[in-house]
């Protein structure tokens, strides 16, 4: 979508809102509103953490949780490399930076503010606090921006409701010392906040609260628990750029900028714990229910796991083959352009000769992960393809064993501990030259390319470089 239909679904779904909670917010600030979510989650990085996301992750049918998702990734300092400029107003005076990170003021500098003081107690935050970007410092900013914008117009009972939603969007939190899981903490915070600041909340009011922010927290994570392994590799690839700018660079990042990101998202898959994807708190969601995103999450993560494993192999491969011509070579420069690039000098993967005996899938995991691989993710981006010849070509060639066999010695390559040759030398010696012979070819199309686009300005050019 582009900026006016982006601004067009955000203006309905605030209108909405409004007319859901019964408060008068003036068009105009509607529209302020408006423009400053969609400016923000419109930015030049945003790739997954967009607009798209911020309507899903609302639901369809409470106020509240719709008006938290707009605002949960309102901040995003990983991806957009700061705070949006026009966030700042709500945020400086409780938030100073010093060499490149967030604290909250101390005590002394702070007003005297009591929201912000509750959004605080929400979150576990004290005066003086060093914010991190894995330990909720983008939701802790994002709901102080939520309250602050929504202050003229909501009562502080549904302040705190939204600033708990967002509280609750802080992802993959294990249970307390104590045992105590982030929702049910979230709970016991609310009744001392409750008490401290006197809102007169029920316990029923809170209880729901809690329920709203687990709804809210679910459908952020949503796509762990898609029944399609190809969806929720969708909805990872998409994550990619954000974090990895220079793949944004499309047909110009180079070998190892594709490797890096890989290495990255696969560093954690192999962290998380499907159990601390989901949340659930009193019967929300029932036990079925949360079950079965639990088990969807496990194998979603076993299939990208092994996914992302099989395209490290063949990018280390791939890495250690481009270290003989330069230090920091493009990979469309070692695979061939990416479609819609205009030029058409053939690819690697024509080169790669037909398996008629390939390795075969044992498992089901096995076989779901080589069905992605050879037929592609449900979507293509214009940053990568959807699906992975090359890949799939060293899977047939060596297995699935033979990948997890190659793990080892291609971290250690990662990690400068073994040399690129040494670790071509570990390497299947025919599919290494297989692959070196597909890259050769792929050279000489790129020669012939050249050497014609000079041929008819330069008639003797070409005899001149071939003698």
């Amino acid at each position: 979508m582009n900026f006016e239909q982006n601004y067009q679904q955000c203006l309905e779904k605030l209108i909405w809102v409004t007319q859901q909670l019964r408060v008068e917010v003036p068009p105009t600030q509607l529209s302020r509103i408006t423009k400053l979510i969609v400016q923000t989650m419109t930015g030049p990085w945003r790739y997954f953490h967009s607009t798209e996301h911020i309507f899903e992750v609302g639901g369809y049918t409470n106020g509240i949780e719709v008006l938290a998702a707009l605002f949960h990734d309102i901040v995003y300092v990983q991806i957009d490399g700061s705070v949006n400029f026009n966030l700042t107003y709500y945020l400086v005076p409780f938030i100073e930076e010093d060499r490149g990170q967030l604290f909250i003021r101390t005590k002394t500098d702070l007003p005297d503010d009591s929201l912000f003081g509750i959004v605080a107690a929400i979150f576990g935050f004290v005066p003086g606090q060093v914010l991190s970007p894995l330990a909720g410092q983008n939701e802790f900013l994002s709901a102080l921006v939520a309250v602050k914008v929504w202050k003229p117009f909501l009562n502080k009972k549904l302040l705190v409701q939204i600033a708990a939603c967002i509280e609750a969007t802080i992802p993959f939190r294990s249970k307390s010392d104590l045992g105590v899981s982030p929702s049910e903490l979230l709970y016991q915070r609310l009744q001392s906040i409750n008490y401290q600041f006197n809102l007169q909340l029920t316990d029923e009011e809170i209880i729901q609260t809690v329920k709203q922010a687990v709804r809210v927290a679910n459908r952020d994570v949503g796509g762990f628990g898609n029944p399609s392994s190809a969806i929720f590799l969708d909805n990872t690839w998409s994550l990619l750029p954000e974090t990895n700018h220079n793949l944004q660079k499309s047909g110009s990042y180079t070998v190892r900028d594709y490797r890096t990101a890989i290495q990255k998202m696969a560093g954690f898959m192999n962290f998380l714990k499907p159990e601390l994807i989901f949340r659930q708190f009193q019967g929300e969601p029932d036990d079925q229910t949360y079950q079965e995103l639990v088990e969807r999450a496990s194998k979603n993560l076993e299939v990208g796991r092994l996914y992302l494993e099989s395209k490290l192999i063949a990018i280390a491969i791939l890495e250690a083959l481009s270290l003989r011509i330069g230090s920091d070579v493009s990979l469309t420069i070692m695979m061939g352009e990416l479609p819609g690039s205009g030029v058409s000098v053939g690819r690697l993967i024509d080169s790669l000769p037909h398996l008629p005996n390939p390795h075969q899938a044992e498992t089901e995991i096995e076989k779901e992960v080589f069905d992605l691989l050879e037929k592609g993710r449900s979507k293509g981006f214009a940053f990568d393809l959807k699906f992975s010849p090359l890949t799939t070509f060293l899977v047939k060639y060596i297995g699935f064993d033979g990948i997890r066999g190659m793990q080892e010695r291609s971290q250690a390559f990662f990690q400068g501990t073994l040399s690129s040759e040494d670790f071509l030398a570990s390497c299947n010696a025919d599919t290494i030259q297989i692959i070196t012979g597909g890259l050769i070819k792929l050279l000489e199309n790129r020669k012939i390319a050249l050497c014609r686009s000079w041929q008819e300005l330069h008639p003797d050019f070409v005899n001149n470089l071939n003698s």
